[in-house]
Order: C-alpha cells, then structure tokens, then sequence
C-alpha cells in the first residue's frame, strides 16, 4: 500500500512469545529465526492489503483498511509459523491482537486511545493466540473465513484502562484453540489497582526492567522522591501476571518493623496459625507458589525489609520480589535499577528547531499534557504555550509527580503563570489526589519524608549542598562543606548515604565525578540552609573555593593544560557565576570581583562568552570606584580582561580605549606583563583594523616586555600576529620565521589551543603565497583542535579560512560548504568581526558559482559590518563590488571602486597576493577597453580621492541602488 489507511482502522499487532529468553539462551538460533519470522510476517501482512508502521525488536504493528483483511492475515500469519521449521531448538510462538477504531495518522505512524487499548490487549494473550475486541469482532463475524469463529473469553480488566474490554478468540481448524487463561487483571490472582490515569512514556524503562527481572529474585527500583517508582513497578507488574499471580503490599502506612510479615500474609490470604509465628507460616505458605511480591516504599523499613527480603531468597525458590525505595536494600543477590526522571526536552528548545510533534514526544511535555487535558478538556500543546510549558518540565527536572501537580493547576492558570510561580514551587504545587498518600498530596510533603529519615550528620550536609549551582566534585564539596560539626574525611560517606538514598545524583565522567541536587530538592535544602544560620559563611567559602579555582585555571592555561582547564571550567560555569554575584553583591567584594574577572577572561573568550564576561567585568569596575583600597594593578587586568572581551567580537573601538586605560592605570605598579599584554592587544586591535604601522609600533614594544616578565606564551602569541602583519605587507620569508617560531614555542608548551590558533596564521600566510597543500593541512590540524575544545568561534573562524583555501583551489562547492557553516556559527555566537569576513568570502564564492543575487546579499551585509565595526583592511571588499559594477554595466562605477581599493591598500601598507594583483590587473584592463580613455581617467582620479569611509559607502550605494534591479531578478 502506498499510503496509510486513514478514518476507521483496523490495528493488527504482534508480540513473540518469551524472545528476551531466548535471546539470553539462544542467540544464534534467534538470529536465524528473527530474520525468518521478520520476512514472513511482512509478506503476508502485505499480501492482506496491510501496511506495516512501525517495528519494535520482534513486534510488528500494522494498519487494514478491512477488518476482514486484518484477520485473515493474521490467520495465515500462526498457520505459516506453525509450519516453519524453526532452528534447533527454537519453537517460536507469538500472539496477536486486533482492535478497530479511529486514530490520528501523522508521519507514518498512527497515535490515539484506539492503538492504547490495543497494545494492552495483546499483553494478556499466549503465543499462538488471536486475540479481537468486541469492535473487531462484530465487524468479521459474518464474513469469517472458512473452519473459522470465534469464542468468547468473556470480559477483562486491562491495565491503565478505566473501562473493561469484551475479548474474543480466533478460532480455526488448523490452529490449537485451547490456552491457559488470559493474563489480564480479572482472571489472574492479584491485587494490582485499576489506574484513573493512562501510563505516559518509559517504554525504554520497562523494557529494561523486564529483562533484570528474568536475570535476578530482588529487583529494587530506586529514585528520588515522586520519580514514579510505584506507578512503573505496577505497569511492568501488570505484564508479569503469572500462575500465583502479582501481588501488591504497601508499606508506607507501617511504622512498626515487625508488622512487615502481617502486612504480606494479610494480601495474600494467609492466616494466622496458632502457637505460629507469622513469619514462618507465611514463608511456608510462599515455598510451593510462583509468584511476584511488590512491596512499596520500604525505605523508612529497610532493614526489616532486607531481612524479609533475604529470608524468601533463601527459602522460596519461585518467589521475585519488586522493591520500591529511596536505597537499595543491601541484600546478597539483589539487583537495583535507578529510575530517572521523565525525558526533557533540550534547554534550548524553540519551534524553529523543534515541531510541536517533536516536542510532544518528550515523556515530560507528554505528561503534563496528558494530566492537563484531564482538568481542562480543550489542553493542548501549541506553539503559543510550548515555551513555557517546556521551561515548567525542565525546572521540574522531569519528576512526574511535580508535573503532574503543576498540570493540574492549568484549571486556573495558565501555564506561563505557572512558570512564573514556580519560584514559589512548595506553595503552588499542592493539592494532589486526596486518595493518596499524604506525601504525594503535595511536594513539600514528598520531601518531607525524604528528609525526616535522615540523620544530623546527612541533613546538614544535604542544606549546605545547596550552595552548589549545577553540580560539585568531591573535592568541592569537602572544602566548601566541611568544617568542626562535619570533617572533610566524613564527607565522602555521608555524600555517598545521600547517594544511596536518590537525594544526590551521582554523574560519573572520564576524568572525576560529579554530584547534583534536582533543582526541586535544592531549592527544599536551600530553605533549611538559611534557617539553619548558616548560609553567609557557606556562600563565603563557596566564593572562596571558586576564586581559588579560577586562579588556578587562568595559571594553567597559560601551559600545556589548557583544554583540560577550558572543559574543566565549562563543567562548573554555573558555580562560578554564582561566585562572581557573591562578590558583587557583597560590600568588600570589590577585590574578589576584580580577581575573578580577571582570571576568567580566558574561559570567556574560549566559550565565546563575550557578552557575559563584558557586563561582569564592567559591573567589577563600576563596583569598585565606590571601594576604598582597590589597587592599580587590580583594576589594570580588569580593564585589560574588559579590553580582550570587546577586541574579539570586533568591538575595536570600545576595546582600544580598554587597553589604554589598562596601560595607564599600570603605569604605577611596575608591572611589565599587563603593559606588554595590553600593548601586543593594541597592536591586534590596530592590525585588525588595517593601521599596519601603529599594529608593529604596539606588537614591537609589547613583546620584550613579555619575555622580561616571562611570559613566553603570550609572547608567542603575539609573534605570531607580528608574522601575520609582516605577511600582509608581503615579506613572507620573514612572516613565516616569525609564526614558525610561534608555532615552536606553543607546540613545545603543550598548549593546543595556541597551536590552533597559530596554525591559522599560518595557513593565511601560506595561502597568500599560494601554498594551498600546506595551508589546507595547518587548517585540517586547527579544526580538529578546536572541535576537541569546543571552540564554536575557533571552530567558525578555522572553517572560513579554509573556505578561502579551497576557492583557491578551485573547489567551490566545498568553499561554499564551510564558509556556510562558518557563517552559521559566527551568526550564533554574535561575532560580528568574523561575521563580515565570512559574508565577504562567501559573496566572493557565490559569484564564482553564477549566483549573483545571493552573492549581493552576502557582499552587502559584509559592506555594512566592516564600515560599523570601522575596518580599514577592506580592499577586497571594494574590488570584489567592483566586479559586481562591472558585472552590471556600470563600468564607471568599477574604475571608481578599484582606484579606491588601491588607495586602501597602500594606506594600510598591504601588498595584494600575486592572485589579487593579476585579479586587479585584468580589472583594470577589462574596464579600460570599454570606457573611453578622458572618461576611464575622471573615474580613476574620482577613486584616488576616496578616504576608506567614503568608499566603502559608495561600494553600498552602487551595490543597492539601481544596478541590483537592473541585473539580478528579485529572488523567487
């Protein structure tokens, strides 16, 4: 079929019988037989007319537009694999399920109640059974297929299901009829609860927990508070239903360890015996049965449960036991599965990357949706609300019993006020189910018990954890939390109880493990943190920590651990803003802002945090005008760090004003390394801008100071921009001794980062040389480094140059393709300088490629940025509007242009490539021969009288005035 049916449907899916056992047992046999049983199952679907939508391991789903059709290919399907010969010792039996009703199709897949209820259906079948619903049924009983009928099996109670299903089986001549009972909740022993509410995700949890269970007796399911462990442990429960049944006891209402064994036999009808202890009746009782106990929520009982636990393992071979609690059990045998909090959506999360069906398949969003739309009718998830419904899951962290309780307030706010609210989370999210237990009525109360188990030693941990923002290491948490009442030497096993009992979330990495409070226990732990009195001394050593951090970083990075640092901040950049905001907040803080703005000028700049590090260190500054004893060298690295954070994203002129004020204010202190730095800062500013002469005056004068105050990386650095000039005024051999050294020195240092960035030197000198081969290796070598790092500007700026280099090259397609992703991620990291550079390289790319129009529009934007950011090293620019002048006809306005471009040139000292001189040659040739010689001189001097702002300005005004309409057709 080539589309799927649509309107009335008749659903038709299957399950293999025991596959996780045989795939344990067997899998080479499985193998054999899945490959075989995939085939058939799909030939005959289609051969019935049937379209198959969706796979998942063994099980087919499949959609009929006739009820007929449907059953007849289920039919064949059980006479087909009851005739294959399966490989040794294989027996693959499966069961089917067939229902009939409306559903939503969209993107090959179908959604709604009709395919809920039929997936429940299949679970209580055998293999070898055809299981229909009363609508399939009423739709086929008249037209059956000969030696074909149907039977009754009565009516059944399905999971998560409010309203029993009428169950029929499929009868034929040539299949067994006979099979045990159907496993739903009427016909089996149990005492498993009918839910009000439908189940909403954790396909991947339960699968899992499936297979431990056919591995292991004890399984326990562990979490934090109202992640759901009861409601999954009783959706896998359901499926397990077995010959003694499933049965479940609640121990949340004990308080009395011994009342444990009463509380079991009471469910499972054992009675008491005279002279008898409970206990050994019951487990007398147990040994001959084949059965799941589920005890729930034993973690205030947990050493009464582990000894119940271990006794039933010990004497009651056919006996499982499912466990909820806050900890494992500590039990010879026992397994523990971790339940997580629902699937969020990613932090940034907009509907220009995700579609609303993208965002409505997150567990999360699925959820509150699902429990919204049982308050209010009409809920929906829509583009209007999607932002704040995604912010509301997120700051849950996923935790199903929050978002069920935020749903629900949908009743009389919306969800953007709910958003807002949740600042206030404990007051707004109560009122649960009046039916539940106290503790899930609110999520105050669900912490509540969490935290009264605790002893002194946890629960003053727990309160002085929440000074962490977004995770800690061991290391942080023992200098930070530690002090008379709880040595560093004790934190390690009280962090680990509270491990244990899912109140800390344990993340283990390659290099150390990191801890994190849910953002709803933080903020609990926040609240005892500041009735407790202790939350300024905390906040103090948390600053203190973080400053000692920072320092640390920025001493490292200079040497070879510069990506270890890079990463290491990254990991714990929430911690350190926090730091900073505990500086500035604080009265004598000035010092500490000043320092640690400092410090992490690099981090700023390898992330591309331009703008965060900007508005810290100005508001350092600002701070510290008002502070008594501040010192000159303390505000010269502030403003230098102010200076470096402007210089990248092309803010010359606010950066230069930066560095001299630095150079000014360190005048006093004798300090050579912020002179030397500012000054080689200056001389790049002034590079960038094209005033060659004052760049070598600045980068000449600030690298001895360097090296007299020893600082050889920042000296290499700059080597390598002093290379970079001398290559533009076209002495290579010299430009290229000087990176080479450069390139020495970092490689030598182990700082990958420098080296990266020296490569890129390099390549653009080797590519002003024509160098291509080499220059495309350096840039290969600098893209790795930066993609290791992270670097999303180091990343941008090495795929623009090797853009250029494979115009150079004559590949375009591959030019257009990394000058695209270049502009891509300078756009995303708003730096407007590479910006401009990459507009102007792409433009150039396009016009090779034929695309004139979209070549304009790049051209133009790269025009308007270099005038903004006031970029004089703009010859190519001008020549490259020029050729579009040309292009159009407007052969007067290209010798303007290209007279002007020359004039740039030499004033900023650069010597053109001998590619741009034959490029500017053949211009200049092509123009004279179409004007007439009076005329071509009045346009050449016109050009030659242009400053760099006039012409720029004119290359804008040819550009988008008539010419643009006249030549290229408006874009379709």
């Amino acid at each position: 079929m080539s589309a799927l049916p649509t309107g009335i449907v008749t659903f038709l899916f299957t399950d293999m019988e025991g596959s996780t056992r045989l795939w344990e047992t067997y899998p080479d046999a499985m193998r054999l037989a899945l490959s075989r049983h995939d085939t058939l199952l799909r030939e005959i679907i289609e051969a019935n007319r049937g379209f198959v939508f969706k796979t998942v391991g063994d099980a087919f789903h499949a959609a009929f537009a006739s009820a007929g059709d449907a059953v007849a290919a289920a039919l064949t399907i059980q006479r087909r694999l009851q005739e294959e010969v399966w490989p040794d010792p294989l027996l693959i039996k499966v069961r089917i399920s067939l229902h009939t009703g409306a559903a939503d199709a969209r993107d090959n897949d179908y959604f709604g109640v009709t395919l809920n209820r039929l997936a429940r259906l299949m679970t209580i079948g055998h293999g070898g059974q055809v299981l229909l619903s009363l609508a399939t049924c009423d739709l086929v009983r008249d037209s059956l297929p000969p030696e074909t009928a149907t039977r009754p099996l009565g009516s059944h109670q399905l999971k998560d299901l409010q309203q029993p299903e009428q169950v029929f089986q499929l009868i034929h001549s040539a299949l067994p009829a006979d099979f045990p009972p159907l496993r739903s909740l009427t016909t089996l022993p149990t005492n498993l609860p009918v839910q009000s509410t439908s189940f909403v995700g954790r396909e991947v949890e339960i699968q899992e927990i499936q297979r431990l269970l056919t591995r292991t007796r004890l399984l326990t399911l562990t979490g934090s508070g109202g992640c759901g462990k009861t409601r999954l442990m009783l959706q896998v429960a359901a499926d397990l239903l077995g010959e003694d049944g499933v049965w479940l006891i609640e121990l949340a209402p004990l308080s009395d360890p011994a009342l444990i064994p009463q509380a079991i036999a009471t469910v499972l009808g054992v009675k008491e015996e005279p002279g008898q202890p409970i206990l050994q009746t019951l487990l007398r009782w147990l040994k001959s049965k084949r059965l799941l106990l589920l005890l729930d929520n034993g973690e205030h009982l947990l050493a009464a449960c582990a000894r119940f636990a271990d006794t039933v393992l010990k004497q009651c071979p056919e006996v499982r036991l499912l466990v909820t609690s806050r900890e494992a059990l500590g039990v010879s045998g026992e397994q523990t599965y971790r339940v997580p909090s629902l699937g969020l959506p990613p932090v940034v999360t907009t509907l220009r990357r995700f579609s609303l069906t993208d965002l409505g398949a997150f567990e999360a969003v699925r959820l509150f949706v699902d429990r919204a739309a049982m308050v209010r009718a009409d809920y929906r998830l829509t583009a209007e609300n999607a932002p704040a419904l995604t912010a509301v899951c997120r700051r849950l962290d996923g935790i199903p019993m929050a978002i069920e309780l935020a749903a629900a307030r949908v009743r009389s706010l919306s969800v953007e006020e709910i958003n807002d609210r949740l600042d206030n989370r404990f007051r707004l999210l109560t009122g649960g189910n009046r039916t539940a237990l106290p503790r899930h009525q609110t999520l105050r109360s669900m912490i509540d018990w969490s935290y009264d188990l605790l002893n002194d030693q946890e629960k003053t941990l727990l309160h002085r954890l929440a000074v962490f923002t977004g995770g800690w290491s061991l290391e942080a948490a023992e200098s930070v939390c530690s002090d008379e009442t709880l040595e560093d030497w004790e934190v390690l096993d009280v962090l680990a109880s509270l491990v244990d009992k899912s109140l800390v979330l344990h993340e283990p990495r390659d290099d150390q493990t990191r801890y994190r409070l849910l953002e709803t226990v933080r903020e609990y732990a926040a609240e005892k943190l500041t009735a407790s009195g202790e939350s300024a001394a905390l906040y103090r050593r948390h600053r203190d920590y973080y400053l000692l951090l920072a320092e640390e970083a920025e001493l490292k990075m200079r040497g070879e651990a510069q990506a270890e640092w890079l990463l290491r901040l990254r990991i714990e950049h929430d911690n350190l803003r926090l730091a900073l905001d505990e500086s500035l907040a604080d009265p004598n803080g000035a010092d500490d802002a000043l320092r640690m703005s400092f410090y992490l000028r690099l981090f700023w700049l390898g992330g591309g945090l331009y703008s965060e590090g900007t508005e810290t260190v100005v508001r350092a500054l600002e701070k510290a005008k008002t502070a008594n004893g501040v010192t000159s060298l303390l505000l010269a690295r502030a403003l230098h760090a102010a200076g470096m954070l402007q210089k990248m994203p092309g803010n010359f002129t606010q950066a230069r004003a930066y560095f001299e004020q630095a150079i000014q204010a360190a005048a006093g202190s004798g300090d050579a390394w912020i002179s030397g730095a500012s000054r080689g800062q200056l001389g790049d500013v002034a590079l960038c801008q094209g005033d060659y002469s004052q760049a070598r005056t600045y980068l000449e004068a600030g690298i001895p100071l360097l090296r007299e105050a020893g600082d050889e990386r920042l000296a290499a650095i700059f080597l390598g921009t002093l290379g970079d000039l001398i290559s533009r005024e076209g002495d290579s051999e010299t430009a290229l001794r000087y990176l080479q050294e450069a390139l020495t020195l970092n490689r030598r240092a182990n700082r990958i980062y420098d080296v990266a960035n020296t490569l890129m030197r390099l390549a653009q000198t080797l590519d002003r040389q024509g160098d291509c081969a080499r220059a495309h290796l350096c840039l290969t070598e600098s893209l790795e480094i930066m993609e290791r790092l992270e670097d999303q500007i180091g990343i941008a700026h090495a795929l623009y140059l090797l853009g250029l280099v494979r115009r150079q090259e004559g590949k375009l397609p591959l030019s257009r393709s990394a000058l695209e992703r270049a502009l891509a991620l300078s756009l995303e990291a708003r730096n407007e300088f590479l910006e401009g550079a990459v507009q102007h390289g792409l433009a150039m790319t396009l016009l090779l490629l034929g695309e004139q129009q979209n070549a304009w529009t790049h051209l133009a934007a790269g025009l308007h940025i270099a005038l903004r950011l006031g970029v004089k090293d703009c010859a190519e620019f001008i020549e490259t509007a020029a050729d579009f002048q040309k292009a159009a006809g407007e052969t007067e306005r290209a010798v303007v242009l290209t007279a002007a471009a020359g004039v740039l040139r030499h004033s900023v000292r650069q010597v053109p490539t001998l590619a741009e001189r034959l490029a500017n040659e053949r211009r200049i040739e092509v123009t004279q021969t179409a004007m007439e010689p009076e005329a071509f001189q009045q346009a050449w001097a016109q050009g030659l009288a242009l400053g760099w702002e006039e012409a720029m300005a004119f290359a804008l005004e040819a550009l988008e005035g008539d010419s643009k309409q006249d030549v290229f057709p408006p874009a379709t």
